[in-house]
């Protein structure tokens, strides 16, 4: 395999992870240490919060379609008298466009943005913001170039979708900034132009997001499907989205980025993968194959999503230990030393905690897949434990976005 097929891999996020860990655990990283005496009662505190959400551990996988259900709402369901006029292949093709447009416009919102949801009147920032945002964005056509059919995202509509039409659709204005709008546009922009190069995977009539379906059902083996070829579909078809961002042999790597620490042995051996978006997508885009019949497996060959959550879950509770003041004091931005060494230690310890974890319940992976743990989860706790630390419980590290990492 070459170093840039090996950088899309979640193999290679959790080695080039693991060697940062490592020295941190060594005391020899720049930014931070580990303290893995703590990491116990980090994993009994997450628990916790999962026990109190889930007491019956029926915990669903994290994905965007949690979001969708604030507030024990199933946006879903109101596009339900549409769905049943669809078969189960299009309806799969819907939850796609809308999963895929929703995910890509999830990067941090800023912490003075809000979202007053049509019909309910309920006001949410944040995730939940953007997606419920998102939603009846997708619901009214914003991504679709046919009026007749709103509810898709094909490459025309995506194309097509101007700054002022998503800052309309996700009320923006003096008073309620939205982080990076230009940059989420240009995302879905670029979106909309790739998915015409790649019509094995997204249909050569009308490309859209939602043709993935067909290309991943035709991938199954006797109704299964492996996790990793779902990300591999992702990486493979949507890697030249992203802008700026480091390529290798002409393949766009999305994202991954430099570390001077690891051990120069060739063409991409200082780059660590991450992939947080695109993992995250691969989680949101197994429920609606599920619902097609099709058995998902190695779902935990993918690894923990290197977010602000979960990252300042560990940062609060003491186990990623930052080494010097300006970490926490000053915003740094995404390809920096400092992120790069608190997203690598927060995938290996997101593995550690889900072992602890079921260790404690008396659970196998596969009764508890990482996937679950997340959600019920490393990344709610990482939320409460933020709010208790800090008014408006932002993140511990300040992050400068440009709407397309986190």
């Amino acid at each position: 395999m070459d170093a840039a097929a090996y950088l899309q891999t979640p193999e290679a996020i959790r080695d080039r992870c693991a060697q940062l860990f490592d020295l941190a655990c060594r005391g020899e990283l720049e930014h931070f240490a580990c303290d893995l005496d703590r990491l116990p009662a980090a994993a009994d505190y997450v628990l916790g919060v999962i026990q109190t959400h889930y007491p019956d551990l029926a915990v669903p996988f994290h994905s965007r379609w949690r979001h969708f259900e604030v507030v024990g709402q199933s946006r879903l369901e109101t596009l339900e008298p549409q769905l049943s006029q669809l078969s189960p292949l299009e309806q799969a093709r819907l939850k796609f466009d809308l999963a895929v447009t929703s995910v890509l416009l999830d990067a941090g919102a800023g912490a003075d943005w809000r979202y007053r949801e049509p019909g309910t009147g309920l006001e949410f920032g944040r995730s939940e913001g953007l997606a419920i945002a998102s939603f009846h964005g997708f619901s009214q056509g914003l991504f679709s170039s046919q009026p007749e059919s709103p509810l898709q995202a094909d490459a025309a509509g995506l194309e097509g979708l101007s700054p002022e039409a998503l800052a309309d659709a996700f009320q923006v204005g003096p008073d309620n900034p939205l982080v990076g709008v230009a940059g989420r546009v240009n995302l879905l922009q670029k979106l909309g132009i790739v998915i015409t190069q790649y019509p094995d995977l997204f249909g050569v009539e009308q490309p859209r997001p939602g043709g993935l379906v067909d290309y991943l059902v035709n991938q199954a083996s006797d109704g299964s499907l492996p996790a990793p070829v779902v990300l591999r579909a992702i990486l493979q078809g949507l890697g030249s989205i992203w802008p700026g961002r480091l390529s290798l042999d002409g393949v766009p790597l999305g994202d991954v980025w430099p570390h001077p620490a690891l051990p120069d042995t060739g063409p991409g051996s200082q780059l660590v993968p991450f992939h947080k978006l695109s993992q995250w997508l691969t989680y949101s885009l197994l429920e609606p194959l599920m619902d097609l019949g099709l058995t998902i497996t190695d779902l935990d060959a993918l690894t923990g999503l290197a977010e602000y959550r979960n990252g300042g879950l560990f940062i609060d509770l003491g186990v990623i230990v930052p080494r010097h003041g300006a970490i926490v004091s000053q915003p740094h931005p995404p390809d920096s030393t400092v992120v790069v060494e608190w997203r690598a230690l927060t995938v290996m310890l997101l593995d550690r905690t889900a072992d602890q974890i079921r260790k404690t319940l008396g659970l196998s992976p596969k009764a508890l897949p990482l996937a679950k743990v997340l959600q019920g989860g490393t990344w709610t706790a990482g939320r409460h434990i933020a709010q208790e630390k800090r008014p408006g419980g932002p993140p511990p590290i300040q992050i400068i976005s440009d709407g397309t990492v986190f």
